[in-house]
């Protein structure tokens, strides 16, 4: 888990707020339709950081059923408190690690969207192996998208970009949805996060990838 400076508010979040909108990690599948209330399509967001596009793609499309995934505690209290200012019933929360909550907690074919934007880069070569977008990683993901689900990714630093773009390419199971099999437009839809904002003002271009499982 990440620590990090909570507000009192964040905090009061997790406490009132986690019994409605929290998910406890546990080893075994999840029941959407259960959890959500509904039986409804499944987006899930990996590292939501203060939920800013999670709560946006919710409030915009209540459609759909939103699930976010984060280890940063101010993070999640901060997205706890903006569902409840949106009154958004189709969004819920785990604070846990994503990998062990793909492989234990989340079904085969089960997810119709993965969004993964804006990881930590790792920049320094040494720890490169702390992405999360590696082979194993990716290969986790697809088993759990549904044929014809959607995985986005974003980032702001292209080595990253490129060693992502690589990764997902070699992965049977998912085609590249960039004429080119390269990189896409950003997505319209995407509401920008904090690191987005972050990179823009220090002058970053930001890679798109998007792939359907097949």
């Amino acid at each position: 888990m990440r620590g990090g400076r909570i507000t009192e508010a964040q905090q009061r979040a997790l406490e009132s707020l986690w019994p409605k909108y929290g998910i406890p990690f546990q080893p075994t599948p999840l029941d959407f339709a259960a959890a959500f209330g509904r039986d409804a399509p499944v987006t899930l967001e990996i590292g939501f950081g203060n939920g800013d596009n999670l709560s946006a793609q919710a409030e915009a499309h209540p459609e759909r059923n939103y699930l976010g995934v984060e280890v940063h505690r101010p993070g999640v209290g901060r997205l706890l408190l903006g569902l409840e200012e949106r009154l958004l019933p189709n969004a819920r929360v785990i604070c846990h690690d994503a990998v062990e909550v793909l492989a234990h907690q989340v079904a085969p074919q089960t997810l119709d969207e993965v969004l993964i934007l804006f990881p930590d880069p790792w920049p320094k070569k040494r720890h490169h192996k702390r992405r999360l977008v590696q082979a194993p990683f990716v290969e986790l993901v697809a088993d759990r998208l549904r044929v014809g689900g959607v995985l986005g990714f974003a980032t702001d630093w292209q080595p990253y970009a490129d060693a992502a773009l690589e990764a997902l390419n070699a992965s049977p199971r998912l085609r590249n949805l960039s004429p080119d099999g390269t990189f896409v437009p950003r997505s319209i839809e995407r509401n920008p996060t904090r690191f987005e904002k972050r990179g823009e003002r220090l002058g970053h271009d930001v890679w798109d990838l998007a792939y359907h499982r097949i």
